[in-house]
């Protein structure tokens, strides 16, 4: 409700009460490394242990991974979409779909048999942001949509988090910008509790 251009209404499925829970955004590349899956489902898990709801886009990488890890905590997560919640986009995320949908929950602003559109996607990436208090990119290359997310974060006023990685690493270009620019460097998920 406090995003410039909230949406008039949102489609869910899951736990309705988590939309009320003090939430924090994963977000990173597609295209992730082994360590980058790894981090951001310990990460997720233990800030889901410590009672923050994840959200993500439940894309291919990173996204997944941080719905997996949040799953295995009390906060739980969020998939915020850019289709119908009766698409499942990545098709291969369709397992992830069904366990969001019965431990976490799916979200929505686009109507029933909305179809994978491009433009759809940096539209979700403000609901995202708007519905976290902070977040946190793990891996993102300089075209990474993820930046957009951190962009809009920022601008919402909200916290941006950044994990760094090696100089000679593509997936760490863009979260080293967002460091750059002024993001939280973070090494730990301690480092996001202490700071929130």
């Amino acid at each position: 409700l406090n995003i410039p251009d909230p949406p008039p209404l949102l489609y869910v499925k899951g736990r309705t009460g988590l939309l009320n829970a003090q939430s924090l955004a994963i977000v990173g590349s597609r295209h992730a490394t082994p360590q980058g899956i790894g981090n951001a489902e310990q990460f997720a898990q233990t800030l889901s242990d410590a009672g923050l709801c994840i959200i993500s886009g439940m894309a291919h990488g990173i996204d997944a991974a941080a719905h997996r890890g949040a799953l295995r905590g009390p906060g739980g997560s969020i998939a915020v979409l850019g289709t119908g919640l009766d698409k499942v986009y990545p098709a291969a995320n369709r397992e992830l779909a069904h366990q969001l949908a019965k431990q976490g929950a799916l979200l929505s602003e686009f109507a029933l048999g909305t179809p994978p559109i491009g433009s759809n996607f940096p539209r979700r990436n403000r609901l995202i942001s708007g519905m976290s208090i902070g977040t946190l990119v793990v891996e993102a290359s300089l075209q990474s949509g993820s930046l957009i997310t951190a962009r809009l974060a920022s601008e919402q006023g909200h916290d941006v988090f950044a994990i760094p990685g090696s100089i000679h690493s593509p997936q760490s270009r863009g979260c080293h910008r967002l460091i750059k620019q002024g993001a939280k460097l973070v090494e730990t998920a301690q480092d996001i509790l202490e700071e929130l």
